[in-house]
């Protein structure tokens, strides 16, 4: 049951957000697309087509001066290269058009309204939105959880009215990528390396969209759709460009808009754990668009889509860069950022994804995935978790969740058994108990193998676990103080490529986590010392047990490291024999009560490897090291070079 003040809040946050959904089912769809558009756009803004737009990207100072530069390295004719960049545009460059926009309203009304209960829109941040685009070149900046995160954007701006946002893309697929194209995507290829011209023909369409005010730009920062719904470090390449006409004095300011996406359900959950255990990504084609169409099937419940408060890139930046490097050279020259532009790029990528966290709501079921996950793995395929057990546990943590300060959609008294009956892929209520569930292929003859057994359960497993980790950016500063008091930095750098810290911000993280311990009652802090006290253990605990698969992650990792007799792999080795090395560990019963942790954490080669490689975390290789018996010294200081 709701207290008067959650229910006082749970309110504010109703009043907040405003279901869109709710007056679509009300109108024709067709009705809805073909409706007047009339978007207010940047007061500043030239009128271009997108004929003229490619016009002023070619004939800019900044690519004549470079495509004349690759003229003369290559010894190739100016025209020659010139037509290299022309098709290079063609490649990359949207063909945004009305009359497509109006076809993606049209299908999109229908999808959505099959997929979703309803969208929640909150509409105090998309009036800030419109305003803003009036003012200022605007660049829309939301997480990434689902291929519905590019569609959402579009869909919400063409229902209110505001401008159409251009939009970064790495997917370009003949038919469906045509249709994206028409509706404001533009394609940038997944591998560039060192083409010198393709980065110069990218770099000047972005930066010519952000200064005539063109349109808002949307671009993920993560870089990537995250495969375990967890904030991914953000890549600095795409907000480097985009912030760079500011830099350089071209615009007087750049408002940054973060968007925080929330589902209940994800629709490629099972998808994402799939790719997580090497299956490859299905290629997207008319073929599996079709196949595809089981899903509108499904029921995904409810999406909370937070526009944040739109944020000025001159008001953030004061103080942090040096013009007069940007005033000594001529602006249509190439320039190489200094470190401490740099450095203010990575905070501000980092303050994004922090806001965007802070701003998605957290389902009850990611409350619920989080103490599953704690649950030992015999009682969730065997005997079953009580109900009632299951239930306490998470209005326990629900309490907890709102003491961190955390925003929540619990919209009434029965959402822990409607969340469950949701999630009907991962888990099943049964004679008042909670099971895994244990698909068996009624069409198969020959029994599983172990090892093919423990791949199905990993799928289920690594589902939960992608929802427990939609939850994770509120525990982690309490979590790892809780888990080691005296290595709160330490563990905040290990976990520097898992979660979002922004940077120069360690002495804050470590006195709000002390603050959120001290809030709900698990510590006492004075002056001289941190006192746990006793009813401060069972959250310590969860907090422990919470950032315990990532350590033990780690750990197998670098056992692999150590173990392997090849000082030099490819990532195509690596992971596949990181899995076998789990799956062995798993069936021989050494991991003990650990099977689902051992299970849901095989991480990016880059994620982890990416830790070895900075000076700056020396210490978590040399402890690692030392702390395995099996541990190979030499090969861990080679690695480390």
């Amino acid at each position: 049951y709701l207290t008067a003040y959650e229910q006082k809040e749970h309110l504010k946050d109703e009043e907040e957000f405003t279901d869109i959904l709710e007056e679509r089912r009300r109108t024709t769809d067709l009705g809805y697309a073909l409706r007047t558009f009339n978007p207010q756009p940047y007061k500043g803004a030239p009128t271009l087509s997108t004929s003229d737009l490619n016009k002023a990207v070619l004939e800019s100072q900044y690519l004549c001066y470079i495509i004349k530069e690759i003229a003369m390295e290559t010894g190739s004719s100016v025209e020659k290269v010139k037509e290299d960049a022309s098709r290079i545009l063609k490649e990359m460059s949207h063909n945004l058009q009305l009359g497509f926009i109006r076809l993606m309203g049209y299908t999109l009304n229908k999808v959505f309204k099959r997929l979703y209960r309803s969208i929640y829109v909150n509409m105090e941040g998309l009036n800030m939105l419109q305003q803003a685009i009036q003012e200022s070149p605007v660049i829309l900046i939301p997480n990434h959880r689902s291929y519905v995160d590019f569609l959402i954007i579009s869909y919400i701006l063409f229902t209110y009215d505001i401008p159409v946002p251009v939009i970064a893309a790495g997917i370009h697929v003949a038919i469906i990528g045509g249709l994206l194209r028409r509706s404001g995507a533009f394609y940038i290829r997944r591998a560039i390396g060192s083409d010198k011209l393709y980065w110069a023909v990218l770099l000047e369409y972005v930066q010519t969209i952000v200064r005539t005010g063109y349109a808002p730009l949307e671009f993920y920062v993560e870089g990537f759709r995250s495969r375990t719904l967890k904030s991914l470090v953000p890549k600095l390449g795409m907000m480097d460009m985009v912030l760079e006409p500011y830099f350089k004095g071209e615009v007087f300011d750049i408002t940054l808009v973060p968007i925080s996406i929330s589902y209940d359900r994800v629709l490629e959950e099972s998808l994402l754990a799939l790719e997580l255990l090497g299956v490859p990504r299905p290629k997207e084609s008319i073929t599996g668009l079709f196949k595809a169409s089981g899903v509108l099937q499904e029921d995904y419940g409810c999406m909370h889509v937070n526009f944040g408060r739109p944020l000025s890139a001159r008001q953030l930046c004061e103080g942090k860069i040096n013009w007069s490097e940007y005033n000594l050279i001529p602006r249509n020259l190439p320039q190489r950022p200094t470190a401490e532009t740099q450095d203010c790029v990575n905070w501000l990528a980092h303050l994004i994804v922090r806001t965007q966290e802070e701003g998605s709501l957290i389902s009850p079921w990611s409350l619920m995935a989080c103490l599953l996950l704690q649950t030992p793995f015999t009682t969730l395929t065997e005997e079953g978790l009580q109900w009632h057990q299951l239930t306490e546990k998470t209005l326990w943590l629900r309490k907890l969740v709102l003491d961190f300060g955390a925003r929540l959609n619990w919209p009434d008294s029965e959402v822990m058994s409607s969340t469950v009956a949701l999630h009907h892929s991962i888990v099943h209520h049964k004679e008042d108990r909670i099971y895994l569930v244990q698909d068996e292929d009624p069409a198969r003859q020959d029994p599983l193998s172990p090892e093919e057994g423990v791949m199905r359960m990993a799928v289920v497993v690594l589902m939960l676990v992608s929802y427990r980790n939609q939850a994770l950016h509120v525990f982690v500063r309490p979590g790892i103080l809780a888990t080691l008091f005296s290595f709160f930095c330490f563990l905040q750098d290990v976990f520097s490529n898992e979660f979002i810290f922004i940077p120069g911000r360690a002495v804050q993280d470590f006195e709000e986590a002390c603050s959120l311990l001290q809030k709900c009652g698990a510590v006492h802090i004075s002056q001289q010392e941190v006192i746990v006290l006793e009813t401060g253990l069972e959250v310590l605990s969860f907090l422990q047990k919470l950032l315990q698969p990532f350590l033990d992650s780690y750990q197998l990792m670098f056992r692999y490291l150590c173990e392997k007799e090849d000082h030099v792999f490819t990532e195509e080795q690596f992971l596949p024999d990181v899995r076998n090395l789990a799956t062995k560990l798993i069936l021989s019963g050494t991991t003990e009560d650990q099977e689902p942790v051992i299970v849901e954490n095989w991480f990016p080669l880059a994620q982890i490897l990416g830790i070895v490689s900075q000076p700056a975390y020396q210490s978590l290789f040399l402890i690692l090291a030392l702390s395995l018996q099996s541990a190979d010294f030499n090969l861990c200081v080679k690695l480390e070079k």
